[in-house]
């Protein structure tokens, strides 16, 4: 597993000095954030893909492995955070999360990302499980056809207080996408907050399956990314299971709310981290 780190944590940094200053700190993988500023999606396309040729090359050079990440708060609403999702109930609405995550696809594919990470989004009408799980496979079709055309795997994140919130009714969904590049971004600590059971053993069922990982310190039912040492969490473990089931990609630490700390975020968290994902000897 590499050390990496989500530049949502670094939202007052331009991007290519996110990338050398994470490389200098020893990161050896960036979960990249579309957003603002940020290999913007809706940039005149000839800066964006210069943008991407600059961050493929600046991620090359300094030997990083990449993802990228939806989740930015006001890209496609700015007076809605996360806004309009896949669970909307109108299809037009829909349809611009849709375009996004296509757009987010091509990104991956121009700067050599080893996948897309996404959520379902809330539901903000009163619908049924069964009704749900049917909108959301519906709006995912279009996105997986894209992704399969790309050759882009695509990483699904469970997340408190969305649709899809847990690991249990991710293998709901699971079993009616069933596709071979749907795969799975878990938040450690999503997992933790939602008490979902032993993380370890839950690591290790998921670990064909997982693509991505998150991690941050966190309290049980508090749904707040937090700095380590700041919650309930208990890493050893945790680690030591990623180790267990050969888990080669990226641990990305997300604190989406520490941009104005990032430098000390940065630094924290690699000093916090490194010495337990060495492993013995």
């Amino acid at each position: 597993m590499r050390l990496g780190y989500n530049t949502n944590g670094m939202a007052h940094h331009r991007l290519l000095d996110a990338i050398e200053f994470l490389a200098d700190e020893g990161y050896e993988s960036v979960a990249i954030t579309l957003d603002a500023g940020a290999l913007d999606p809706y940039s005149e396309p000839s800066a964006l893909d210069r943008e991407a040729g600059e961050v493929r090359d600046a991620l090359d050079r300094r030997g990083m492995a990449r993802v990228v990440e939806t989740g930015a708060r006001y890209l496609l609403n700015p007076r809605l955070k996360h806004d309009p999702t896949l669970m909307d109930p109108n299809p037009d609405r829909r349809a611009i999360r849709i375009d996004f995550l296509r757009r987010s696809i091509d990104l991956a594919v121009a700067i050599g990302a080893e996948a897309v990470s996404f959520w379902s989004g809330k539901v903000p009408d009163a619908v049924d499980e069964d009704a749900g799980l049917s909108r959301l496979v519906e709006a995912l079709r279009p996105v997986l056809d894209h992704a399969e055309y790309a050759g882009m795997p695509i990483a699904f994140e469970p997340e408190p207080g969305m649709f899809i919130d847990t690991l249990a009714r991710f293998s709901r969904l699971d079993e009616r996408v069933q596709h071979p590049l749907f795969d799975l971004t878990i938040d450690l600590g999503h997992v933790h907050c939602s008490a979902e059971g032993d993380l370890p053993g839950l690591i290790r069922r998921w670990g064909p399956r997982i693509r991505n990982l998150h991690i941050e310190d966190m309290v049980v039912g508090v749904h707040e990314h937090l700095m380590f040492g700041e919650g309930t969490m208990v890493f050893p473990p945790i680690l030591q299971s990623l180790q267990a089931i050969g888990y080669g990609g990226g641990v990305h630490v997300e604190l989406s709310r520490h941009s104005h700390m990032a430098v000390e975020a940065v630094r924290t968290s690699a000093a916090f981290l490194r010495s337990m994902m060495a492993g013995p000897g």
